[in-house]
Protein backbone atom coordinates (compact mmCIF):
# COMPACT_ATOMS: atom_id res chain seq x y z
CA UNK A 1 0.00 0.00 0.00
CA UNK A 2 2.35 2.67 0.97
CA UNK A 3 4.41 1.65 -2.61
CA UNK A 4 1.32 2.27 -4.27
CA UNK A 5 0.69 5.60 -2.49
CA UNK A 6 4.42 6.66 -3.11
CA UNK A 7 3.62 6.09 -7.25
CA UNK A 8 0.52 8.09 -6.72
CA UNK A 9 2.33 10.62 -5.23
CA UNK A 10 4.67 10.60 -7.77
CA UNK A 11 2.41 11.09 -10.47
CA UNK A 12 0.82 13.89 -8.98
CA UNK A 13 4.57 15.59 -8.45
CA UNK A 14 4.77 15.35 -12.45
CA UNK A 15 1.49 16.27 -13.45
CA UNK A 16 2.09 19.76 -11.52
CA UNK A 17 5.79 20.04 -12.62
CA UNK A 18 4.68 19.22 -16.40
CA UNK A 19 1.95 21.74 -15.94
CA UNK A 20 4.51 24.93 -14.74
CA UNK A 21 6.68 23.73 -17.34
CA UNK A 22 6.27 26.08 -20.07
CA UNK A 23 6.73 24.25 -24.21
CA UNK A 24 8.72 26.16 -26.46
CA UNK A 25 7.47 27.95 -29.45
CA UNK A 26 9.52 27.28 -32.63
CA UNK A 27 9.00 26.95 -36.14
CA UNK A 28 7.99 24.06 -37.56
CA UNK A 29 9.90 22.05 -40.31
CA UNK A 30 8.52 23.11 -43.49
CA UNK A 31 8.92 26.95 -41.85
CA UNK A 32 6.13 28.00 -41.22
CA UNK A 33 4.46 29.23 -37.78
CA UNK A 34 0.48 29.65 -37.34
CA UNK A 35 -1.45 31.08 -34.69
CA UNK A 36 -5.18 31.13 -34.22
CA UNK A 37 -7.11 34.05 -32.45
CA UNK A 38 -9.41 33.86 -30.27
CA UNK A 39 -11.57 36.52 -28.62
CA UNK A 40 -14.60 38.20 -26.99
CA UNK A 41 -16.14 34.14 -26.80
CA UNK A 42 -17.79 35.47 -23.60
CA UNK A 43 -18.16 31.71 -22.15
CA UNK A 44 -21.17 31.19 -19.53
CA UNK A 45 -20.98 27.49 -17.89
CA UNK A 46 -24.07 25.62 -18.40
CA UNK A 47 -25.62 28.03 -21.33
CA UNK A 48 -26.31 25.97 -24.75
CA UNK A 49 -24.93 28.59 -27.03
CA UNK A 50 -21.30 29.05 -24.87
CA UNK A 51 -21.24 25.26 -25.42
CA UNK A 52 -22.29 25.06 -28.77
CA UNK A 53 -19.43 27.65 -29.34
CA UNK A 54 -16.90 25.68 -27.50
CA UNK A 55 -17.78 22.75 -29.82
CA UNK A 56 -17.45 24.52 -33.49
CA UNK A 57 -14.19 26.44 -32.17
CA UNK A 58 -12.66 22.90 -31.49
CA UNK A 59 -13.45 22.13 -35.03
CA UNK A 60 -12.13 24.91 -36.33
CA UNK A 61 -8.71 24.17 -34.51
CA UNK A 62 -8.53 20.28 -35.72
CA UNK A 63 -9.09 22.10 -39.04
CA UNK A 64 -6.48 24.98 -38.83
CA UNK A 65 -3.84 22.69 -36.62
CA UNK A 66 -1.70 26.02 -35.04
CA UNK A 67 1.21 25.88 -33.33
CA UNK A 68 -0.12 28.45 -30.72
CA UNK A 69 -3.76 29.75 -29.62
CA UNK A 70 -4.19 33.44 -28.49
CA UNK A 71 -6.68 35.02 -26.43
CA UNK A 72 -7.59 38.20 -26.83
CA UNK A 73 -9.73 39.34 -23.83
CA UNK A 74 -13.27 39.06 -22.93
CA UNK A 75 -13.33 34.93 -22.65
CA UNK A 76 -14.66 33.86 -19.19
CA UNK A 77 -18.18 35.64 -18.12
CA UNK A 78 -19.14 33.42 -15.63
CA UNK A 79 -19.71 33.56 -12.37
CA UNK A 80 -18.19 29.96 -11.87
CA UNK A 81 -14.79 31.24 -13.41
CA UNK A 82 -12.53 28.33 -12.56
CA UNK A 83 -14.61 25.65 -14.78
CA UNK A 84 -15.79 28.26 -17.32
CA UNK A 85 -11.58 28.82 -17.84
CA UNK A 86 -11.37 24.96 -17.95
CA UNK A 87 -13.67 24.54 -20.62
CA UNK A 88 -12.83 27.26 -22.72
CA UNK A 89 -8.90 26.42 -21.93
CA UNK A 90 -9.38 22.70 -22.70
CA UNK A 91 -9.74 22.94 -26.33
CA UNK A 92 -6.02 23.78 -27.00
CA UNK A 93 -5.18 21.52 -23.91
CA UNK A 94 -6.98 17.84 -25.13
CA UNK A 95 -4.60 18.87 -28.26
CA UNK A 96 -1.69 19.67 -26.54
CA UNK A 97 -1.70 22.96 -28.41
CA UNK A 98 0.34 25.91 -26.64
CA UNK A 99 -2.01 28.61 -25.33
CA UNK A 100 -1.92 32.11 -24.34
CA UNK A 101 -4.16 35.06 -23.18
CA UNK A 102 -4.84 38.42 -22.93
CA UNK A 103 -7.52 40.38 -20.81
CA UNK A 104 -11.03 42.00 -22.17
CA UNK A 105 -12.50 44.56 -20.19
CA UNK A 106 -15.40 41.87 -19.15
CA UNK A 107 -12.61 38.86 -17.74
CA UNK A 108 -12.68 40.24 -14.05
CA UNK A 109 -16.39 41.65 -13.59
CA UNK A 110 -17.41 38.14 -11.96
CA UNK A 111 -15.28 37.80 -8.89
CA UNK A 112 -12.13 36.96 -9.74
CA UNK A 113 -9.81 39.84 -10.55
CA UNK A 114 -6.99 39.92 -13.08
CA UNK A 115 -4.30 38.46 -11.05
CA UNK A 116 -6.60 35.66 -9.39
CA UNK A 117 -7.20 34.89 -13.38
CA UNK A 118 -3.75 34.84 -14.27
CA UNK A 119 -2.46 32.97 -11.10
CA UNK A 120 -5.18 30.11 -11.83
CA UNK A 121 -4.28 29.81 -15.75
CA UNK A 122 -0.62 29.65 -15.56
CA UNK A 123 -0.71 26.79 -13.59
CA UNK A 124 -2.25 24.93 -16.47
CA UNK A 125 -0.45 22.67 -19.21
CA UNK A 126 0.76 24.14 -22.30
CA UNK A 127 0.02 27.69 -20.64
CA UNK A 128 2.40 30.66 -22.53
CA UNK A 129 0.88 33.32 -20.54
CA UNK A 130 3.23 35.47 -17.90
CA UNK A 131 1.76 37.53 -15.39
CA UNK A 132 5.02 39.91 -16.40
CA UNK A 133 6.22 42.94 -14.53
CA UNK A 134 4.46 44.14 -11.36
CA UNK A 135 6.36 47.68 -11.57
CA UNK A 136 3.74 48.74 -14.41
CA UNK A 137 -0.03 48.74 -15.00
CA UNK A 138 -1.81 46.04 -15.81
CA UNK A 139 -1.70 41.86 -15.64
CA UNK A 140 -0.16 40.21 -18.34
CA UNK A 141 2.55 42.41 -20.15
CA UNK A 142 4.80 39.66 -21.77
CA UNK A 143 6.86 38.39 -24.63
CA UNK A 144 6.67 35.19 -26.45
CA UNK A 145 9.97 34.01 -28.50
CA UNK A 146 9.43 31.67 -31.53
CA UNK A 147 12.55 30.01 -32.36
CA UNK A 148 13.57 28.71 -35.72
CA UNK A 149 13.35 25.79 -36.61
CA UNK A 150 16.30 24.40 -36.22
CA UNK A 151 18.51 25.62 -33.19
CA UNK A 152 17.98 27.79 -30.47
CA UNK A 153 17.99 31.43 -31.73
CA UNK A 154 14.90 34.04 -31.77
CA UNK A 155 13.03 34.22 -34.90
CA UNK A 156 10.39 36.72 -34.31
CA UNK A 157 8.60 36.90 -31.12
CA UNK A 158 4.98 38.05 -29.87
CA UNK A 159 3.78 40.56 -27.20
CA UNK A 160 0.80 40.05 -25.30
CA UNK A 161 -0.04 43.53 -23.23
CA UNK A 162 -2.91 44.43 -21.27
CA UNK A 163 -4.61 47.13 -22.80
CA UNK A 164 -6.54 47.25 -19.14
CA UNK A 165 -10.59 48.03 -18.84
CA UNK A 166 -12.23 51.11 -17.79
CA UNK A 167 -11.03 54.58 -17.09
CA UNK A 168 -13.00 57.11 -15.38
CA UNK A 169 -13.40 61.07 -16.21
CA UNK A 170 -13.70 61.00 -19.97
CA UNK A 171 -17.54 60.98 -20.58
CA UNK A 172 -18.20 58.54 -22.75
CA UNK A 173 -14.93 57.40 -23.91
CA UNK A 174 -14.55 54.78 -20.86
CA UNK A 175 -12.84 52.47 -21.80
CA UNK A 176 -9.16 51.46 -20.68
CA UNK A 177 -5.95 51.99 -22.75
CA UNK A 178 -2.08 51.86 -22.23
CA UNK A 179 -0.34 53.62 -19.39
CA UNK A 180 2.71 55.37 -20.40
CA UNK A 181 5.09 53.22 -17.82
CA UNK A 182 3.75 50.24 -20.60
CA UNK A 183 4.75 51.80 -23.52
CA UNK A 184 8.28 52.18 -21.89
CA UNK A 185 8.69 48.61 -21.02
CA UNK A 186 7.22 48.09 -24.60
CA UNK A 187 10.44 50.42 -25.72
CA UNK A 188 12.72 48.68 -23.21
CA UNK A 189 12.08 45.47 -23.94
CA UNK A 190 12.31 46.12 -27.69
CA UNK A 191 15.60 47.63 -27.64
CA UNK A 192 16.92 45.09 -25.26
CA UNK A 193 16.12 42.23 -27.51
CA UNK A 194 17.16 44.16 -30.65
CA UNK A 195 20.72 44.14 -28.60
CA UNK A 196 20.52 40.64 -27.96
CA UNK A 197 20.10 40.62 -32.18
CA UNK A 198 22.89 42.58 -33.17
CA UNK A 199 21.10 45.73 -33.36
CA UNK A 200 18.42 44.61 -35.43
CA UNK A 201 14.58 44.84 -34.11
CA UNK A 202 13.35 40.54 -34.19
CA UNK A 203 9.94 40.54 -36.70
CA UNK A 204 7.16 41.06 -33.85
CA UNK A 205 3.40 41.36 -33.48
CA UNK A 206 1.36 42.54 -30.76
CA UNK A 207 -1.69 41.10 -29.26
CA UNK A 208 -3.98 42.95 -26.87
CA UNK A 209 -8.67 43.51 -26.56
CA UNK A 210 -8.79 47.23 -26.70
CA UNK A 211 -8.43 49.01 -30.23
CA UNK A 212 -5.70 51.99 -30.17
CA UNK A 213 -7.03 54.74 -31.21
CA UNK A 214 -5.21 55.16 -34.35
CA UNK A 215 -7.24 51.83 -35.64
CA UNK A 216 -10.86 55.13 -36.28
CA UNK A 217 -7.84 56.78 -39.07
CA UNK A 218 -8.43 53.47 -41.27
CA UNK A 219 -11.05 55.74 -43.57
CA UNK A 220 -13.23 53.76 -46.73
CA UNK A 221 -11.74 55.42 -49.95
CA UNK A 222 -11.16 55.01 -53.47
CA UNK A 223 -8.05 52.78 -52.72
CA UNK A 224 -10.02 51.01 -49.63
CA UNK A 225 -7.47 50.36 -46.78
CA UNK A 226 -9.30 48.66 -45.17
CA UNK A 227 -9.58 44.90 -45.52
CA UNK A 228 -12.43 43.06 -44.15
CA UNK A 229 -16.02 44.49 -42.07
CA UNK A 230 -16.39 47.25 -40.64
CA UNK A 231 -19.78 47.30 -38.72
CA UNK A 232 -19.74 49.42 -36.07
CA UNK A 233 -17.78 52.36 -34.73
CA UNK A 234 -14.66 51.66 -32.66
CA UNK A 235 -14.62 51.56 -28.93
CA UNK A 236 -11.30 52.26 -28.67
CA UNK A 237 -9.88 53.70 -25.23
CA UNK A 238 -10.01 56.81 -23.43
CA UNK A 239 -6.78 58.58 -23.97
CA UNK A 240 -3.79 57.79 -26.73
CA UNK A 241 -0.83 57.62 -24.77
CA UNK A 242 1.91 56.69 -27.92
CA UNK A 243 1.75 53.18 -27.86
CA UNK A 244 1.68 53.01 -31.85
CA UNK A 245 3.95 55.46 -32.41
CA UNK A 246 6.26 53.29 -30.10
CA UNK A 247 5.77 50.61 -32.36
CA UNK A 248 6.41 52.40 -35.47
CA UNK A 249 9.53 53.76 -34.43
CA UNK A 250 10.26 50.62 -32.32
CA UNK A 251 11.09 49.07 -36.18
CA UNK A 252 9.80 45.54 -34.89
CA UNK A 253 5.86 45.54 -34.89
CA UNK A 254 4.48 44.66 -37.92
CA UNK A 255 0.77 44.44 -36.80
CA UNK A 256 -1.40 44.57 -33.79
CA UNK A 257 -4.83 42.35 -33.08
CA UNK A 258 -7.13 42.84 -31.04
CA UNK A 259 -11.13 42.36 -30.35
CA UNK A 260 -13.58 44.19 -28.00
CA UNK A 261 -15.85 45.32 -31.25
CA UNK A 262 -17.58 41.79 -31.63
CA UNK A 263 -18.72 43.54 -35.75
CA UNK A 264 -15.51 44.48 -36.79
CA UNK A 265 -13.03 41.55 -38.42
CA UNK A 266 -11.00 44.44 -40.62
CA UNK A 267 -7.30 45.18 -41.40
CA UNK A 268 -5.46 48.05 -42.65
CA UNK A 269 -2.31 49.59 -42.70
CA UNK A 270 -0.99 52.83 -41.26
CA UNK A 271 2.23 53.92 -42.40
CA UNK A 272 4.07 50.68 -41.42
CA UNK A 273 2.40 48.68 -39.22
CA UNK A 274 -0.84 47.12 -40.20
CA UNK A 275 -3.96 47.29 -37.13
CA UNK A 276 -6.17 44.45 -37.39
CA UNK A 277 -9.26 42.91 -35.25
CA UNK A 278 -9.22 39.23 -34.64
CA UNK A 279 -12.76 37.51 -36.11
CA UNK A 280 -15.22 37.27 -33.13
CA UNK A 281 -15.38 33.93 -31.53
CA UNK A 282 -18.69 34.08 -29.40
CA UNK A 283 -22.15 33.39 -29.56
CA UNK A 284 -25.61 34.88 -28.13
CA UNK A 285 -24.18 35.43 -24.56
CA UNK A 286 -23.38 38.73 -25.82
CA UNK A 287 -24.09 41.35 -29.23
CA UNK A 288 -22.43 39.93 -32.66
CA UNK A 289 -24.03 39.60 -35.68
CA UNK A 290 -21.59 37.94 -37.82
CA UNK A 291 -20.53 34.42 -37.78
CA UNK A 292 -18.39 32.96 -35.54
CA UNK A 293 -14.65 31.92 -35.93
CA UNK A 294 -11.34 33.13 -35.36
CA UNK A 295 -8.31 34.65 -37.63
CA UNK A 296 -5.30 32.67 -38.24
CA UNK A 297 -2.04 34.48 -38.91
CA UNK A 298 1.05 32.50 -40.28
CA UNK A 299 4.45 33.69 -40.24
CA UNK A 300 7.21 32.02 -42.59
CA UNK A 301 10.74 31.62 -41.05
CA UNK A 302 13.25 34.09 -42.63
CA UNK A 303 10.58 36.07 -44.09
CA UNK A 304 9.58 39.82 -42.74
CA UNK A 305 5.85 39.44 -43.21
CA UNK A 306 3.35 37.50 -42.48
CA UNK A 307 -0.02 36.14 -44.09
CA UNK A 308 -3.58 36.10 -42.77
CA UNK A 309 -6.94 35.20 -43.33
CA UNK A 310 -10.51 34.69 -41.20
CA UNK A 311 -11.77 31.41 -40.78
CA UNK A 312 -15.53 30.63 -39.71
CA UNK A 313 -17.10 27.77 -37.46
CA UNK A 314 -18.92 27.39 -40.80
CA UNK A 315 -15.83 26.42 -42.73
CA UNK A 316 -15.31 29.51 -44.87
CA UNK A 317 -12.18 31.03 -45.75
CA UNK A 318 -12.30 35.02 -46.31
CA UNK A 319 -10.35 38.27 -46.39
CA UNK A 320 -7.14 36.01 -47.04
CA UNK A 321 -4.34 39.27 -47.03
CA UNK A 322 -0.32 38.93 -47.21
CA UNK A 323 2.29 41.66 -45.92
CA UNK A 324 5.47 42.45 -46.78
CA UNK A 325 7.12 44.24 -43.85
CA UNK A 326 9.75 45.11 -46.09
CA UNK A 327 8.32 46.78 -49.09
CA UNK A 328 4.89 47.41 -47.09
CA UNK A 329 2.84 46.05 -49.08
CA UNK A 330 -0.57 44.79 -48.33
CA UNK A 331 -2.21 42.30 -50.86
CA UNK A 332 -5.13 40.97 -50.86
Amino acid sequence: MQKILLIIACLLIINVSSASIKPELSFQKNGKFRIVQFTDIHHKVGNQSSNEVISKLSILLDSVKPDLVFFTGDIVISKEMQRGWDEVLNMAICRHIPWTVVFGNHDDEQGWSREQIMKYITTKPYCMAERGPTNIQGVGNYVLRIKKSTGKQIAAVLYGLDSNAYSKGYGSEKYGYFDFNQVNWFLETNKKLSKRNKNQPYPALAFFHIPLREYGLLKDSITFNRIGQRNEVECYGALNTGMFAAMQLSGSIMATFTGHDHNNDYIGKLYNLCLAYGRFSGGSTTYGKITCGGRVIELTENITGFSSWIYTSKYEISDCVEFDAKTLILKH
